[in-house]
């Protein structure tokens, strides 16, 4: 999928936000971004954190993951891929399978769109979570 990313005011909390979330698989919640972030702009406040992700999830340079009933997380790969999510703990794992390229194709053939993406999260429990539970 290409974006093309909005020009955007460069602030150093812009640029920290979008380097943490770039550097990390876990999937971060708004408050966990908030806590990282904190190490390095002693002074940043929730709201910045909040409006920023926002921001930048707008502009396609993170992905905003939303399930009704979870807090949303946020994604610094932006590339078509498909979640895991357990649903015990909310931990979210990245899957590298593509298996919707050719449902893409067919689709766009059907319809005559261009498909610009797709998202996918197949949902479970994880083997911690499953272990806790016997």
């Amino acid at each position: 999928m290409e974006l093309k990313f909005k020009k955007l005011r460069q602030t150093d909390a812009r640029r920290i936000i979008l380097e943490e979330i770039k550097d990390l698989t876990s999937h971060p919640t708004a408050d966990e971004v908030y806590e990282i972030v904190r190490k390095r702009i002693p002074k940043v406040s929730l709201g910045t954190i909040y409006r920023n992700l926002e921001v930048l999830s707008e502009n396609g340079q993170i992905q905003k993951m939303e399930v009704g009933g979870t807090q949303k997380r946020f994604d610094g790969n932006t590339s078509n891929h498909y979640h895991l999510r357990c649903v015990a703990c909310g931990r979210v794992i990245d899957l590298t399978a593509k298996p919707l390229k050719e449902i893409e194709k067919t689709v766009s053939k059907l319809t005559d769109h261009e498909i610009l993406g797709h998202r996918l999260e197949l949902i479970g429990i994880c083997l911690s979570c499953k272990a806790h539970k016997h």
